[in-house]
């Protein structure tokens, strides 16, 4: 009886030696021809392999922040459909395409340009490069005391194309109107602007008077301003994509005064700040609190979701100043 215990113990201790020396060969024999690597989609299609997944991310994420042009006047590329990665093994002697894949991105990119109009009377009549140099035509106007003072405002512009830019002396020229002889007014500047492009002229971005947080870390996948198929006008605030059910933490502290269904923003929240600040949290799954919460910067509010008019998992953020849609990256992101 003993000596049939040893044999079994013998032929167990063979078998759970030959596992072992089986299972090292076949990792040895996986290892020698496949490679782990990441097996990239873009619209549910396989466009390529890249071995390094961080840096070719890396490399789409400074196209859609610069573009490819030395123009300093780029505001960012738009991309409708950014890569998916899955890890899978492939063949030693496949070779990646990394060059590929950010070409492709390229193809669909679409770069956008930012300068500021001078309008008279809410008519764009001059373009320029920056803000400062928008405010500097301004003052020369006052200087001069232009009568159409009172008119001037500008604009900020995100397209496609550029304007012609004029230099500083050459829009105060063309705005210039001279002044009735009988009557002469020195008025203070004032900004107006639509939804998608008004400015005052507090360093290029209302103030605010409070500081916003971040309600969620993510990759920007459309900019304020931008034109879509998806929409019928400009894009009046920031996309941030994120895994659905990702926490949305409130930008500032403030009073909900809207939580539910809106139409194409699908579930949103609206929080109302001090000095007529408004955040606007859309296409959630989930809401967390109700109309006439009082709530503090940084809590859970919402998470995440795709509901309303959208493609995929992301937040839709807002900030109004008395109703007036600004550019979120002005304050946040």
């Amino acid at each position: 009886m003993f000596k049939k215990v040893i044999i079994h113990t013998k032929k167990s201790i063979k078998f759970i030696v030959l596992f072992i020396i089986s299972t090292f060969l076949i990792v040895g024999a996986i290892a020698f021809l496949y490679k782990p690597t990441y097996s990239v989609y873009m619209n549910g299609e396989q466009v390529g392999y890249t071995e390094n997944k961080a840096e070719l991310q890396h490399k789409i994420n400074d196209y859609i922040e610069s573009g490819e042009e030395e123009n300093g006047n780029i505001a960012f590329v738009q991309v409708e459909e950014l890569p998916e990665y899955r890890l899978c093994l492939l063949k030693k002697d496949i070779t990646t395409n990394d060059d590929k894949i950010y070409e492709k991105i390229k193809e669909q990119g679409i770069t956008y340009y930012r300068y500021y109009a001078i309008a008279d009377n809410e008519e764009e009549k001059q373009y320029v490069a920056t803000f400062e140099e928008a405010e500097q035509v301004i003052n020369g106007l006052k200087e001069k005391n232009s009568s159409n003072i009172e008119k001037i405002s500008i604009i900020e512009k995100y397209e496609e194309n550029m304007q012609e830019l004029a230099t500083q002396e050459e829009a105060i020229s063309k705005l210039y109107v001279e002044p009735a002889k009988t009557k002469v007014t020195v008025a203070q500047t004032k900004t107006t602007g639509s939804v998608n492009t008004s400015l005052t002229t507090s360093g290029g971005k209302a103030n605010i008077g409070l500081t916003l947080i971040r309600p969620i870390s993510g990759v920007i996948t459309s900019r304020f301003g931008v034109r879509s198929s998806l929409r019928k006008s400009s894009h009046t605030g920031l996309d941030i994509a994120a895994s659905t059910g990702t926490p949305i933490a409130a930008a500032a502290s403030g009073t909900v005064t809207f939580s539910g269904r809106k139409g194409s923003y699908g579930n949103m929240i609206v929080i109302t700040h001090s000095n007529g600040v408004q955040t606007y949290y859309g296409h959630c799954s989930q809401l967390y609190v109700s109309a006439g919460t009082q709530v503090s910067q940084g809590q859970t509010i919402a998470s995440v979701g795709s509901t309303g008019n959208s493609t995929g998992p992301h937040l839709h953020l807002e900030v109004r100043v008395n109703g007036v849609a600004y550019n979120p990256q002005n304050y946040v992101y």
